[in-house]
């Protein structure tokens, strides 16, 4: 059943879709930042030799300046990002202004660039909100250093990297048994595979909601094939330049990318190049969805029309003889015979019967 014409307005206009292309399409990266600083910044070190391992929580960012010379593998992970923090450890750890005002940016494409020594990454975390049924997106900066990456995150609740800590709580891992570079690579390939699960979900949508159009296409079904399109740009933008990102890593000539760990980029590139296509694949569909609902609506049009048209063609022998008994002659054939009326009748009845049997013949509905 369509929506009535004001629900179907009301459902367009909505304030929250509104604000979502607002945020798909309109993207300032020169803009002053707008988010709004936490309280407070959690900052968690997961500092690692091959025998041991320590995860600590710090309670401010002065705690973390003492592990810049450990000679252990140091993972400094910050969760919330106020300026302050953020300014005072990239200055204790060299790291260039520039890369500060990166991190603390908004809207910045995903990148990877190399200052002063240090390596940073600049990319997208992305996940699927059930309750709305949309694709997030965090931003995340990992900065790699001689025996430490640090990690800075917007929400503490969304990453995908449990599993990495797992790893690293457990001795005689793979993260454990390698240096600060191989984290740096772990890091990246888990946001690269957490991809291929939000993109999942977009194809399970894809895939309902072609159903919905076979079965039974409506003004909802445009909405949402207008809302999958904006999640598809979403996807495109965060993932497409990461293919520059990774091959940019491998094409780097740093001494803190060791070389056997340069094979393990390959392998991310190659996953990165496959989500690409993937998306490259859902958006094919997203337009077939709507050649496919365009389709449909033609096609329920064509049989209103054929109906109407063959209602029509049935009608037209009564309108014919009613007209031709309806003209003001003095004499018309059996105008006063007792049995006029009934053989009239009985014409309009009979022509469009046989009409109704050659149509049927003809293949015609």
């Amino acid at each position: 059943m369509n929506m009535p014409s004001k629900k179907y307005l009301d459902f367009i206009l909505n304030p929250a879709t509104l604000l979502r292309t607002k945020k798909v399409l309109q993207v300032n990266p020169t803009a002053a930042p707008t988010r709004t600083e936490p309280e407070k910044s959690f900052i968690t070190v997961f500092d690692y030799s091959k025998e041991n391992s320590v995860c600590i929580q710090l309670d401010n960012i002065e705690e973390a300046y003492s592990y810049l010379t450990t000679p252990t593998t140091t993972w400094i992970n910050i969760d919330g990002l106020r300026k302050e923090d953020v300014e005072k450890i990239c200055e204790h750890f060299a790291i260039h202004p520039l890369l500060a005002e990166d991190i603390l940016s908004i809207g910045q494409r995903p990148k990877m660039d190399e200052i002063n020594g240090p390596l940073f990454c600049l990319l997208y975390m992305l996940s699927f909100n059930n309750k709305t049924a949309e694709v997030e997106t965090e931003q995340m900066s990992i900065i790699l250093g001689k025996n430490f990456v640090i990690t800075f995150q917007e929400e503490a609740d969304k990453d995908p990297f449990n599993p990495l800590r797992d790893k690293l709580k457990m001795q005689g891992s793979k993260v454990r048994q390698n240096d600060a570079d191989f984290l740096f690579y772990t890091l990246i390939d888990y946001i690269v595979d957490h991809y291929f699960i939000v993109m999942e979900k977009m194809g399970e949508k894809i895939e309902l909601l072609e159903e919905e159009i076979i079965k039974k296409a409506d003004n909802r079904s445009l909405v949402k094939i207008n809302m999958l399109r904006k999640e598809m740009i979403v996807l495109k933008r965060s993932i497409a330049p990461v293919r520059e990102l990774v091959g940019g890593l491998m094409r780097s000539d740093s001494d803190l990318i060791h070389e056997v760990t340069e094979k393990y980029f390959k392998d991310v590139y190659d996953h990165i190049i496959q989500a690409y296509d993937l998306s490259e694949n859902y958006r094919d569909m997203i337009m077939s969805l709507q050649d496919l609902y365009m389709s449909n609506v033609n096609l329920r049009m064509n049989e209103v029309m054929k109906v109407m048209a063959v209602v029509t063609c049935l009608l037209a022998p009564a309108t014919v003889i009613g007209g031709i008994f309806g003209m003001n002659f003095e004499r018309i054939p059996l105008l006063h015979n007792q049995w006029g009326f009934f053989i009239s009748v009985g014409l309009m009845l009979f022509i469009p019967l046989v009409m109704l049997r050659f149509f049927r013949k003809r293949g015609w509905f």
